[in-house]
Order: structure tokens, then sequence, then C-alpha cells
């Protein structure tokens, strides 16, 4: 097939691949040519992912390298697959982080964002959201993302707001969204709520301080409690103790008094104290700790709150109010002290939460705010996973999905922000009546006044991201989009934001449009360095795929993702790996220089893809490829559709690698560079239609050089590879029919014959070019014909200059390698006298043999140890005993090897 494509117009391949020279410019041709567009109406069946979209302040990092790759090879996949596939792409405005960014270059300016006022300040962000809000899109590009561009969305479009406020408005009606005063994460330095997931908790060298509050008969006896907050007393309204504690039984129901403060509290019991932990007795703060919060609740105590919104301390701080909580702290110790009340002071480490974004503690704290009822939209979202509607890959995370769904709180989802979503509330400054509608009220709804003032506060981030499946195609309005794409199909994301985002995106679903987001949730785990750490920067090995790209190309860095992702398990990443995989790179550019030279007088035939060789003309080789190809297509379409993307990218390693590159390439050899112009013609059919299907398997995996090899191809079925069929066992049926499963068989035991004896070579360090002399002794009448019909391929492939084929006869001075595939059976001798020095031969393999006993020993000592196998996991106590066994294995072969050298 003739055709335009992006390829370059070279007759030749370069020497070497180089992927500077073909992404840029392969991904304008696609993009140029819409290639990565789905139509709204469309006979085809429809597949749908949604890019969880990328913060607007982000760059990419390797786990956005990770989720993406996989997402495009799965989309890649399924549009070569004859689906209408759509892939559709946004990023979010990331309230927190992009006013933070504005903020701090506001400060370089010596202006704060009240001094420039709320429409100046969000004019300054949208000037740099179109200056800067770009730069991951393009990074997106880079790693070969084949998203439906024309259809971007950014969670800040009117398209979005509409939804947003829609939502608002009809949960408000519905009684599910209030107003009220809880309990919430407190950023000082934003002086903004939190949500959990901004919440970065830290753990932080401090001091356990030991209070006495003292009984209220005036004696210096008293209750002491233990804190690691001792300014936070100032809000106590009471101390608990555990029902059951017989220590505190006569206690419960009297007072204390409060230290500092000359209030007296309560003493409660509650059965959230753990009466082993400590003295038994805690301080009750509910304004401030979140158990306190809920104690508090339980026992109707009053709540004080102690901060003020940029935490200093308030009023309620008595004598200690304007002070920030450090400097409390240090007067609150101090003036304990004074009073006798401290009784010890020690060192303590504890968990701190920190605002992710300024790197402030976040402070628990009592405050007004915008909050979403959970309870009724939670029963469904559990419903759709329980019956399994939505099922989770792998399917361990549906209990921490379930855990969450039963322990749910309501959502605090307003944050005292300037930059997002403002909350569509005003309120009437005549009658205080609060009216919530989509669009800008005139006047007050209850008494018609026109003095009407918007909420100052915006919405929480994830309130836009939770309707990112509807919102992005269209909702509220019924589009063609959303009548074909939604509920979309696959979720590929991260285990961190099952709650946040997972499964309100669940809840909005089922409440907003009556199904479920998408079918199947595939979960991933993090990527670590090459010793298992995470990624961090005091470790200083952190990786940026960027770099990566540019010195490895994009292939290269998917590949290495593809091959080793295992859903929900951590990977990872090394060097050697990716410098692994850039050299599988180079040996599928190779082994197409290769074969387009043997190709270079081939004719194309008029039915391209679907021409059949004659099968009288055709050699082992082509029948053994081709069976091999057909098994490697089946485990390929079987691991993509169970999303086990490793399984199916090591599938194509191993086939494209070892069968075509190491085997076929080299057995086709004689025939190709023969005088039988019949047989030559009928491999060069078989290798061109195997070239072609190879190109299309792993164009999902490796788009960039698929795409530029598939234009030089002699067959093509497609103007595109990424819009050519994607081969499989059933629409390549015809051609796979060329595959002849016994003649398949007999090669594969050649191959093992050759492979033994080339591991035989490298063992016992035999030059390359040295020929051998060996002797194959079949123990059965299948394999001594077989055997003998290949002796030619042993003979040239595994450089031999005497091949015998007759009974085992005498093993003095051989190395032996039993061969066992399918049903044949086979010992190859090679012969070592006179090719190598035995005596030095005997010392190396006595002293290896010496160092594999003492390592078995080491093991041999660690299993006998009952504490360890107690101990230890699981894996590791089984990964011990198969490695003891290997080393046993090893130790025999070893000296069975010494015997026959003797």
């Amino acid at each position: 097939m003739t055709s335009t494509s992006g390829s370059k117009k070279n007759d030749e391949l370069g020497d070497r691949y180089n992927p500077k020279d073909v992404e840029k410019r392969m991904y304008s041709w696609w993009s140029e040519r819409r290639f990565f567009s789905a139509q709204d109406k469309s006979t085809k069946p429809p597949f749908c992912i949604i890019l969880p979209p990328p913060n607007v302040t982000g760059q990419l990092h390797i786990g956005h390298a990770l989720n993406h790759t996989l997402q495009d090879a799965l989309t890649r996949w399924k549009r070569m697959s004859g689906f209408n596939a759509l892939w559709l792409p946004g990023t979010d405005h990331a309230g927190i982080a992009t006013q933070g960014v504005v903020e701090r270059e506001l400060a370089k300016e010596n202006k704060t964002r009240r001094e420039l006022g709320r429409e100046k300040f969000v004019d300054r962000v949208w000037e740099w959201k179109k200056k800067y809000g770009d730069r991951i899109v393009e990074q997106m590009k880079f790693i070969g993302d084949s998203c439906d561009w024309d259809r971007f969305v950014f969670t800040l479009d009117e398209g979005v707001s509409k939804a947003v406020r829609r939502v608002f408005v009809q949960l408000y009606k519905k009684g599910l969204i209030y107003k009220g005063q809880r309990l919430v994460n407190w950023s000082p330095k934003l002086e903004s709520a939190l949500s959990d997931i901004e919440v970065e908790h830290k753990e932080i060298k401090g001091t356990l301080y030991h209070i006495r509050y003292p009984f209220t008969d005036n004696s210096t006896d008293g209750l002491v409690v233990a804190t690691t907050r001792p300014e936070t007393l100032l809000g106590d309204v009471a101390v608990a103790v555990h029902p059951d504690d017989e220590r505190y039984a006569k206690y419960i129901g009297k007072s204390v008094h409060l230290p500092l403060t000359g209030r007296m509290i309560p003493v409660v019991a509650d059965t959230y104290v753990d009466k082993e932990f400590g003295s038994g007795v805690v301080k009750i703060t509910p304004a401030h700790d979140f158990n306190d919060y809920a104690v508090g609740m339980r026992h109707k105590l009053p709540m004080i709150n102690i901060l003020n919104r940029d935490g200093t301390l308030n009023e309620s701080g008595g004598v200690y109010a304007g002070l920030k909580v450090q400097e409390a702290r240090k007067r609150v110790v101090e003036d304990l002290k004074a009073q006798n009340l401290l009784l010890k002071e020690e060192a303590h480490t504890h968990s701190v939460g920190h605002d992710s974004r300024t790197g402030a503690v976040a402070e628990p704290l009592l405050s007004e705010q915008w909050f979403v009822k959970m309870e009724s939209l939670a029963r469904p979202a559990k419903a759709v996973v329980e019956n399994g509607t939505i099922t989770f890959e792998p399917e361990a995370w549906t209990k921490t999905y379930l855990h969450w769904l039963n322990n749910i709180q309501d959502w605090c989802i307003s944050r005292q922000l300037w930059w997002g979503h403002r909350i569509p509330a005003w309120t009437c400054e005549v009658c205080a009546h609060v009216t919530v509608a989509e669009e800008t009220p005139s006047q007050c709804e209850k008494c018609q006044s026109a003095n009407l003032k918007q909420e100052d506060d915006v919405l929480d981030t994830w309130f836009s991201s939770a309707l990112w499946p509807f919102s992005t195609l269209g909702w509220p309005n019924e589009t063609e989009a959303l009548k074909t794409f939604y509920p979309t199909d696959v979720l590929i994301t991260g285990h961190d934001i099952i709650f946040f985002w997972v499964a309100r995106m669940i809840m909005m679903g089922l409440e907003f449009r009556g199904d479920v987001p998408f079918r199947k949730v595939l979960i991933t785990g993090l990527i670590r360095d090459a010793e298992g750490r995470k990624m961090s920067k005091s470790l200083g090995n952190v990786i940026d795929p960027v770099e990566l790209i540019d010195e490895f190309g994009a292939d290269s860095v998917r590949f290495t993702l593809l091959a080793q992702v295992a859903a929900g398990k951590d990977l990872k990443f090394s060097f050697p790996r990716l410098e692994g995989y850039r050299n599988f790179m180079n040996k599928i550019w190779n082994a197409t220089r290769f074969s387009l030279q043997v190709l270079s007088e081939f004719a194309p035939p008029a039915d391209g893809v679907k021409a059949l060789p004659k099968f009288e003309n055709l050699c082992d080789a082509d029948f053994w490829i081709v069976h091999k190809l057909g098994e490697c297509e089946a485990a390929v379409q079987q691991h993509l559709e169970s999303l086990h993307f490793s399984e199916a990218a090591n599938a194509l390693y191993d086939f494209v690698w070892h069968e075509f590159c190491d085997w076929y390439l080299e057995l086709i050899k004689p025939v190709v560079y023969g005088d039988k112009p019949d047989e030559k013609a009928a491999t060069q059919l078989v290798l061109a239609q195997t070239l072609n299907r190879i190109i299309r398997l792993l164009h999902p995996f490796v788009p960039f050089i698929t795409e530029e090899i598939y234009g030089r191809l002699p067959i093509r079925g497609a103007e595109a590879c990424i819009i050519d069929e994607y081969p499989n066992q059933r629409s390549d049926q015809t051609w796979l029919q060329v595959g002849r499963k016994e003649r398949a068989i007999e090669l594969d035991l050649v191959v093992e014959v050759i492979s033994a004896i080339r591991n035989i070579r490298g063992e016992n360090r035999i030059k390359p070019g040295e020929e051998l002399k060996v002797r194959l002794a079949p123990k059965d009448e299948g394999s001594q014909k077989i055997l003998q019909a290949n002796r030619a391929y042993v003979t040239k492939l595994a450089k031999l200059g005497d091949c015998q084929i007759n009974e085992i006869g005498s093993l003095t001075k051989c190395a032996l390698t039993p061969v066992a595939i399918h049903s044949f059976r086979i010992d190859v001798i090679v012969y070592l006298e006179g090719v190598v020095d035995l005596g030095e031969e005997r010392k190396r393999i006595e002293k290896t043999i010496e160092k594999l006993q003492k390592d078995k020993a080491a093991i041999e000592g660690r299993l006998a140890n009952e504490n360890f196998v107690k101990n230890a996991p699981a894996e590791v106590v089984a990964e011990g005993r198969v490695q003891l066994g290997e080393l046993s294995n090893k130790i025999q072969t070893l000296q069975d090897s010494l015997v026959r050298l003797s």
C-alpha cells in the first residue's frame, strides 16, 4: 500500500534509532491528521477514558509518566481494535497550589493579594495560567499522549462552572448542602480550610508534657494528663477516663481545676480512652482535635476555639491572646512550672500534620464552613461496588473503598481562597436570608431586597473534580458526546485518591446521571528507586521523566514502565533496565533494517496483509515463526483485556527479541540468500507479514519508533500504524493458519539444542569462534528424526566442527546438558578436551562450589532460626527456600561436572 506517512522519505533506515529526530515530527503529524479524534456519533463501539486532570501548576513527574503511559497504551490498543476511542484531557485549576504560586510572585513585588483586591488578583492568576498553564500539557505530548486535544477541558471553563453551579444548587435544595460549624484542617498561612489530602504528616521530635489537673478540694493531688500541645489546654472542656478503669471510677462526674484559667471542667467516661496508655486520662479539646471533637459531640460538651484565622491565640486564650502557637506554648509551659503543675517533660517523636503547600503546621480548627451530607450519597456508591458493577484492580482496594464509605463524615467543601469556583450563595443584607442560585440573583428571594452579598469562599477543588466524567462531556446539556461516552470504561489512578476523588465521582455520577461513571478502576502503585526507597528531594533520588525522555527517548521510558508495572504494587525504577529497553528499541530498529534489506527486491502483493504464501515453498522456520506469532498475539490480547500491561509487554519483548530477532532472522538466512527463487519469495512474504504484525503489536507500547518504521514497510494496511488494525487471533485468523504447530514443535527442539550448546560454551568460557565437537543423544525415535533433518541448522548456528547423533557413550572430559521439551528428550554432550584447560576449569568449579556452599549454609542458618521464620514476611521465607533449592541444584550440577572433567 502506498500512502503518505509521518516517516521520512529515505530509502533506508539510519544506523541507529534517533528518538529526537522522530518524536516531535511524528507527534505533529498525528495531530495534523487528527488521528487522536473520536466521533460523537459512530457505528464503532465507544471506549472512553477521562484523564485524571493534573494540576495546572504541575510538571510531569514520574508518576504521571506511568499513569499516562498506561492510559495511552490502552487507548491506542482500543483505537486499533476498532473502537471509537476517546481519551479526554484536561487540567485542574488547583485552587490552593495556583493561588500560592501567584501570591509568591506578588511577594517578590512586595505586594499581597489583599492589597490587590479580589478581582485584580483573580485576573492576575488568569494571566499566570495563560502564560504557564500549558507547560504540563506540552510535557504530556512528549510521552506520546494520544488525547483528543480538541475536547480539552479546564476545571474553570464556563461549561464546567455551569455544571458545578447546577450540582451545588440541586444538592442544596435537597438539603444535602448546609453551612455550619465543624472541626476542619486549617492552614494558618493560607487562612483556609484544607482537605485531608492537602495535609502531609511528618514525624517530628517534640516533647510530651505531663500536667497535673488539681482536684477541687484544694489538695496537692489531681489527675495527670500528657500532651504534646500544652497551649491547647486553654480550650479544654473536660478530661476523660475509660468507664471500666477502676482507678478513676470515683472521679467520673466530678470536676477538676483547669490549670492557668480559673475554670473547672468535668471528668467524663468514654470508651475512646485507652486505659493502658499513659496515665489513662486524656484532656478533651473539641475545638482543636478531631478525636476530642467526637467525644465532645457525644457528651454535649461546649467547644472553645482559642485560635484566630492566622494561627495566633484569640481572646479565649486569655493573657496569651495575640501570641503565635509556638510562643504561647513556651509561655504556658513556663507558667505551669511556676505553679508546680508541670510534673515531667520527656522527648517524644510524633506525627504532626502540615499544610503540604506552605509547610506550615495544619491546625484542627472549629470553623464555619459549607458541608455536603454524605451518608445518603454514600449508600448507592457502596452498593455498586458490593454488587460488582464497579470493580477494583487489584481487588484488595475494594475493602479500602468500602471501609472509607462505612465511616464517612460530612465533606467540607468551602475554602477561604479567591481562585476557584465561587460558592453560588448570596446573603441578604436586610433579612439575612441566603439565596442559592445558578445565575446571579438580582434580589433576595425572600424580601426582594437588592442588597445581596455573595459568599466569599470558593469550592474545594475536589468538588469540580467529582463531576469530571460527565461535566467534560457537556453536562448539564444532553450532548451527543455524553450519550455516546458516558459511562466511561476505565479509570487509572493512584490509591491515595480513592476516597477524595474516585468515591466522590461515583457518588456524583449516580446522583446526577443515574449510572456509574466507569466500570473498572485500576490502581497503580508508587514508583520507587532501584533500592526500593520512596523518591524524595532530600534523598536526591527524584527522577524527571522529561529529562529521561530527552536522553533515552519516550519509547524506552514507556516500555521500562510498562514492562514492570503490576496493579497496586510499587515499581522499582532502575537505569540499567532503562538502558536495556533502549537497547530493545535499537534491536527493533536493526532487525527492521536487516529485514528491509532482505526485502529490497520484494514485490508487495496486491492483497497486502491478506496475502498468503504457497505452503509447499515454506521452510520450517516460516511455519515456526507464524505459530509463535499466533501465541504472542493471543497472550498480548489476553493480558491487555485483563489490564496486565507488564505481562503483555514482556510477551512482546520475548517474541520480538528472542524468537524473531535471535532465531527466525538467523534461520532464514540460507533461504533468503539462497538460489531457490520460489522458496525465497515465500519466506520474504512471511518475513514482510510478520514484521508488519510485530510493528502493529508493539505500537500501543512504543508508538514513535513503530510509526516511523511502519511508513517504510512493504506491506501496510492503513495510512498510519496508529489507525491500522491491531493483530489478534480472531482478526488475524487467516494468516495464522500458515503456522503449523507440529512443525513449530520440531523447531522448538532444534532451538533448545542450539541454546544448550551455546550455554555450555558460555559456562566453560570457550571462545565464540571455536568450532566444537558435539554428540547429540536422542532418547526417542521422534527426536532422532528431527535432529537428523535439522543437523545443518544445528551445525551452523551452534558453530560446530563435528555434530554426531548417536547414543550417549562416554562422558569423560565432556559437558552434558539434558534437553526436555514437549515430548522430546535429548542429552547434549560437548567435548571439552583440547578447547578448555581442564585443570584450570576444575579449580574454577571447585572455587565456585565453595562459594555456593557458603551461601547455602547462610540461608540454611536463617531458615533454621525459629525467630526468623516466625517474624520475617512469608514471601521472604518462601524466597529463601526457593534459593536454597536452586543453590543445591547448582552445586550438584557442578559436582557432576567435576567428576566428568576428572
